[in-house]
């Protein structure tokens, strides 16, 4: 038995090697669009779920994918594009509540657990400098908001 870590994400392949278990990544090679007429809490799981069947597996390895999402005044944001998107993200968000959605999927042959866990979160007012001192890092363009929040967003 193997386990699969369907995600290129450092977060993610530094939180499974917490567990001390060899594991392996593959990445996915899937559509990751929404559909934004479903909710957003069904849609993260079912992305998740996409990934970790995108890769191949033995019947009895254990596949693991994610997928995380931020909701914000009913927008759901994923990556940003750019620079430009980045900064979009965050003046959306700044001094407001907000979601983050990560949708978890676990496979081991015809078992399937999937699930969403929902966090709240509440950013202060960001000033536009903070913002641009912040994009500097390089850190807001490959995180679902524009942000993750164990770096430099924890601030």
């Amino acid at each position: 038995m193997d386990i699969l870590l369907a995600s290129q994400s450092p977060r993610r392949r530094e939180l499974l090697g917490l567990f001390h278990v060899p594991f392996a990544v593959r990445v996915a090679d899937i559509d990751e669009s929404m559909d934004l007429c479903k909710p957003a809490y069904d849609e993260v799981a079912r992305v998740s779920r996409m990934k970790a069947e995108a890769i191949p597996r033995e019947n009895d390895d254990v596949v693991i994918a994610a997928d995380t999402i931020v909701v914000c005044a009913g927008e759901v944001l994923g990556k940003p594009r750019d620079t430009s998107d980045a900064v979009r993200m965050l003046r959306l968000l700044s001094g407001k509540d907000h979601q983050v959605m990560t949708g978890l999927s676990v496979l081991r042959g015809d078992m399937a657990t999937v699930c969403t866990e929902v966090t709240d979160i509440h950013f202060r007012e960001l000033s536009d400098k903070e913002i641009a001192a912040y994009i500097r890092t390089g850190e807001p363009m490959d995180k679902a908001g524009s942000y993750g929040i164990q770096g430099g967003a924890a601030l």
